[in-house]
């Protein structure tokens, strides 16, 4: 190793170290450990460029280990991806680029947002799933347009998450030969020696998983790091893990200790790093001797990017039809023509909405080239498979439809990744009451604007026979209440149509299509209103008196419930609301004319949790809603049992207005 290379990596680990110290706050120990192999990844072996973070083809780096923060923050200041020392002084610290954990859209150059363990090495999954789909569909003889590989760093907690076994068992079967995993193995946790609750060989496990697999002995040894590296790039049939062992607080008296895991050095243990590092400079100061290695780097790095735009200039010229594509895919255009045609909003008969969904992702395979997605082997069931398309897999990675197996956890994080990657348009299903499963990946999708639909099925009660395991209840409340998220529960197959209009139109917010297992009646008067999130469907034929307001299957209960109190002399008003989320996006005029706010008898109809119902009925208003599990038995046994019937509603609503 040169003198040189050293003081970079130690250039690395003071700027990490003195980040978190200033902070008083933060992750000294795993920096000091793995600044070896993040150098040699990022100097030597990584195809990007600091000046364009958005190069197409560049290779993608996620540090799953996200507690780790200020080592990425490091490389980006050191590679020219515009973060100050400025910035890494304002570590943690209120409106800085250098938050405590990475997040993407917030500082150039981090590809995800990742803390939460095991996301990261899951959505890197996504990456190289995207990679092999687009470079079999794009390149060409001589033309390697899309051809590059994702790298992780990983740390012992990532790999004890059981995303990451999931995640990399579907990477594993797919044969992702372009994905390589630096295993940050330190055998330090939080509470100690992984020993406590962590003693399985990893690489053992990953060749179970079909993974290739690589160790070196001592994570100082730069050559042995690089050597693996280029090693594991060479096979092209596996995904590989690197097993790299290191020493969790390098150079102090924490070194290999807990406690050099998540609290600053202290003052004492810097001096002693210093020393042992051979350290003569101030805080945050960047030696010459670096600056001057690294923007040789970084040169390079941008002329790997020129000739790569001089390949696709090249590339252009031959094959024009192919790069304009390319081009349309990575700008997610939106067939809006087709959107708003008579064929996407039309229904002929009465069909549950899971399967009114079914035959708009068909609809929508037809003019959407790069829609790619699938179920956690749920396809019949959730009616998500595209019919004329091939399955991806191994041995066809030109197929679209995605099988991930039962793994909704890792489904929920590998389609964030395909999303962050670029140029597909991801969604997954499942049953509405799995999407438990998949809550961390999800919320991360809201955190990092991502949008991915998500096509939940089964939605309430009317799961019957399955029984209180399988029918959600408090669900639609935890996404109402999750920011950037937007839930929509249709009611019939026509504002299904509203549904996935509302999803190909996003661009940073993830969607929820919320779909029965029931049939439901085409209701007259449903259709693009519902894109507001919350209209009249039924008006009032006498003076307005009473407003019933309703979700999904419950929709029709109210509209033959308001049926029965206008001929009681009750001027009554059906208002459906498949979206919280897109009515509150409505102007304050257009929600007064739906809902009047001197209209205070209202009643909200919901087969699920009452709570977040309130908002719109008030104080004065009812809920009819579920606030306990259901029960094994068919489904209209159930709607009768808990009250979802059009007798009940207008009992209530009589009640109220009375």
């Amino acid at each position: 190793m040169k003198n040189i290379d050293q003081l970079c990596v130690n250039t690395i680990r003071m700027l990490s170290v003195e980040g978190v110290e200033k902070a008083k706050s933060g992750h000294p120990g795993m920096p000091l450990g793995a600044a070896p192999m993040a150098y040699t990844l990022w100097a030597k072996v990584m195809n990007h460029n600091g000046k364009n973070p958005n190069w197409v083809n560049r290779d993608r780096f996620v540090l799953s280990a996200g507690h780790g923060s200020m080592l990425l923050y490091s490389l980006l200041h050191l590679f020219d991806y515009g973060l100050t020392i400025d910035d890494l002084k304002e570590f943690r610290q209120l409106d800085s680029l250098t938050p405590g954990h990475p997040e993407y859209g917030h500082t150039k150059g981090v590809e995800a947002t990742t803390g939460p363990l095991g996301q990261g090495i899951s959505m890197a999954v996504g990456m190289a799933m995207a990679e092999a789909h687009l470079s079999k569909i794009f390149n060409r003889d001589k033309f390697n347009i899309i051809d590059h590989y994702t790298y992780v760093i990983a740390g012992d907690g990532d790999l004890m998450e059981g995303i990451s076994n999931e995640a990399s068992s579907l990477a594993g079967t797919l044969k992702l030969g372009k994905l390589i995993v630096l295993y940050d193995s330190n055998s330090i946790s939080i509470e100690g020696s992984t020993d406590l609750a962590f003693t399985e060989d990893v690489r053992k496990r990953y060749e179970a998983l079909g993974w290739h697999t690589l160790y070196v002995e001592d994570g100082n040894d730069l050559i042995s790091i690089e050597k693996a590296i280029l090693e594991a790039k060479k096979n092209l049939n596996q995904p590989s893990l690197i097993e790299i062992r290191t020493h969790i607080g390098y150079g102090t008296e924490k070194q290999d200790s807990a406690s050099a895991h998540g609290e600053p050095l202290g003052e004492h243990n810097i001096e002693i790093l210093k020393k042992n590092l051979g350290w003569d400079y101030e805080p945050f100061v960047v030696p010459d001797e670096v600056k001057s290695l690294l923007r040789d780097i970084c040169n390079q790095n941008e002329n790997k990017e020129k000739e790569w735009n001089e390949l696709f200039a090249k590339y252009m010229d031959e094959y024009p039809e192919l790069a304009r594509e390319l081009k349309m895919w990575l700008e997610k255009t939106v067939p809006s023509d087709y959107l708003d045609s008579d064929n996407f909003w039309s229904f002929e008969k009465d069909l549950s909405t899971r399967e009114a969904s079914g035959i708009l992702i068909n609809r929508l395979a037809e003019v959407i080239p790069n829609l790619f997605g699938g179920s956690a082997d749920l396809a019949p069931s959730t009616k998500t498979y595209m019919k004329n398309r091939k399955d991806f897999s191994h041995e066809d990675y030109t197929g679209s439809n995605l099988h991930f197996g039962v793994r909704e956890h890792a489904m929920g994080a590998i389609l964030n990744g395909i999303s962050l990657h670029g140029g597909l348009r991801p969604f997954g299903a499942t049953f509405f009451i799995f999407s438990d499963y998949m809550k961390p990946a999800m919320r991360l999708s809201s955190m990092m604007k991502l949008p991915v639909t998500y096509v939940l099925t089964h939605d309430s009660i009317g799961v019957g026979e399955d029984g209180p395991t399988h029918q959600p209840i408090e669900q639609l409340t935890v996404f109402r209440a999750q920011p950037n998220f937007i839930t929509f529960r249709p009611c019939d197959a026509r504002e299904t149509a509203a549904a996935w209009y509302t999803a190909i139109n996003s661009t940073q917010t993830p969607v929820g299509i919320i779909l029965s297992r029931q049939t439901l009646p085409l209701l007259e008067g449903t259709g693009k209103q519902a894109l507001k999130g919350g209209y009249i469907l039924r008006k009032e034929t006498k003076k307005l008196k009473l407003i019933l307001i309703a979700s999904g299957s419950e929709v029709n209960l109210a509209y033959k419930a308001s049926e029965k109190l206008e001929e009681e002399g009750i001027g009554t008003r059906v208002v459906s609301m498949p979206s919280f989320e897109l009515f509150e996006m409505q102007d304050n005029e257009y929600k007064e004319e739906v809902l009047p706010s001197k209209v205070k008898a209202r009643v909200a109809v919901e087969a699920g949790a009452s709570l977040s119902w309130y908002k719109y009925v008030g104080l004065d208003g009812k809920i009819v809603g579920l606030d306990r599990f259901g029960e094994s038995a068919p489904a209209n046994k159930l709607f009768d049992k808990f009250g979802f019937n059009v007798e009940n509603i207008v009992r209530e609503a009589l009640d109220l207005v009375k």
